[in-house]
């Protein structure tokens, strides 16, 4: 049961008599009619469990968008019904606020509109639906809780995208639809054309040339249907928060913009495109993706990635490699370079991987690293800056042996390794190492 601000008012009116008969009487005569109004009006009221309430909500949202939770009410009894209703949501939903008095004549429906906009990636799950039910004169309410189930399921947010515009227009450059042809190993014949000076004399075709009687050459265009995991590590590495002030955030965040960015790259060059998202176990697999469908198959999945605090178990990693991988393939690592672990994690398995796949690390860079010259007047500055210095050089000595190896890194910030990767997926596309 709830009162509403009716109530105290009509409590103060009766002051008046008060002032006119102050007898102990006539306080207490007011009261008793008070309450039997109040009792009065709540009997009058629609009892909450009789009304029938349905929830309709979209399947899924964009991080920071914003979503319409939609309750309709139907009112079956012959009581004509003044309700509130609170659509509660859990904090980071941030629903909106207001819960006008809906009138619902007997028999008749109406509908209340809820705003959400999620500031966390997941499953969102509605709260129960509190409803206030007033009598004719608005002074009591009988108040219940309803569940009314219903799950929003909140995307990554999708920040690089402002990227694609560009990369598309690159990879239909290399195939053909553009002015620009590329020649190489491991490519698709294309068509053939007449010799021009610069041409690869490799590229000459001999028979096409006879049957001519001018020099003809092949063009070629790079491989379709080629395929490309991507590996995102959720390990420890992936739960450090980089940058300063409101702008830090998970590497894990970074790391899902290039999954996303390269799933509509990758689906837009007709590849195939699998995901692995793992640390010690596997918490999400996705075999090749129909063409077309991989960006919204990679956003459902990554919407319910977390980062745990355990060390990734890289032969796992590679053991699902193998069988998701069944022919030589992109394999797009999504984890960090570190000294301290390599040669008891990524190192055991790089070299296997490497010699059977093409390899593309993306090490997630902190835009607020100290700077490796620091003016220092101090011992402990001093100590700290070589520190820092010693860290760095190891992790570039590390880059080099495993570049040596046959594998691609990528280094850079959270802003601008999503499409450094994507450059790399086009110059490996280009120069035919797909």
């Amino acid at each position: 049961m709830a009162i509403s601000g009716r109530v105290p008012l009509l409590v103060l009116i009766g002051a008046l008599p008060v002032i006119g008969w102050p007898q102990p009487l006539t306080v207490l005569g007011w009261m008793v009619l008070v309450l039997v109004v109040c009792v009065a009006d709540l009997l009058s009221a629609v009892r909450p469990e009789l009304l029938h309430l349905v929830r309709d909500l979209p399947p899924s949202v964009r991080l920071t968008e914003s979503a319409t939770s939609q309750l309709t009410v139907v009112n079956p009894t012959r009581r004509r019904a003044w309700l509130q209703l609170r659509d509660a949501w859990p904090p980071s939903a941030h629903p909106a606020t207001e819960h006008p008095l809906l009138r619902v004549a007997p028999g008749g429906s109406v509908r209340q509109n809820t705003t959400v906009t999620p500031s966390r990636r997941g499953d969102l799950a509605a709260a129960a639906v509190t409803v206030r039910s007033y009598g004719p004169l608005r002074l009591v309410a009988r108040q219940r809780s309803l569940a009314i189930p219903g799950v929003l399921r909140v995307l990554p947010e999708f920040r690089s995208r402002s990227h694609l515009p560009s990369r598309l227009a690159r990879l239909r450059e290399l195939d053909g639809q553009a002015s620009v042809h590329v020649r190489g190993q491991g490519t698709e014949f294309d068509s053939l054309r007449e010799y021009a000076a610069g041409d690869d004399v490799r590229s000459i075709d001999w028979r096409a040339t006879a049957r001519a009687t001018r020099t003809m050459v092949r063009t070629w265009r790079p491989e379709r249907d080629r395929h490309v995991l991507m590996v995102l590590d959720t390990s420890r590495w992936a739960a450090g928060r980089i940058g300063t002030g409101t702008t830090d955030q998970l590497r894990l965040d970074a790391g899902i913009e290039v999954c996303l960015l390269m799933a509509a790259l990758g689906s837009a060059s007709g590849d195939r495109m699998s995901l692995l998202v793992a640390d010690a176990t596997v918490r999400q697999r996705l075999a090749g993706t129909a063409k077309g469908s991989a960006l919204a198959s990679f956003a459902d999945r990554l919407s319910l990635a977390e980062a745990t605090l355990v060390e990734t178990d890289w032969s796992m990693v590679a053991n699902q490699v193998d069988q998701l991988c069944r022919q030589r393939s992109l394999v797009v690592l999504i984890t960090g370079l570190d000294p301290a672990l390599y040669a008891e994690g990524l190192g055991t398995v790089i070299g296997r991987l490497a010699h059977q796949h093409q390899v593309v690390i993306a090490h997630v860079t902190d835009p607020a690293q100290p700077d490796l010259t620091p003016e220092t007047s101090t011992a402990e500055e001093a100590y700290a800056a070589a520190a820092s210095a010693r860290l760095w050089l190891a992790g570039q000595g590390l880059s080099e042996r495993v570049h040596r190896m046959g594998v691609e890194i990528v280094h850079a910030d959270p802003d601008r390794v999503a499409p450094a990767v994507c450059d790399t997926y086009l110059l490996l596309k280009a120069t035919g190492r797909l």
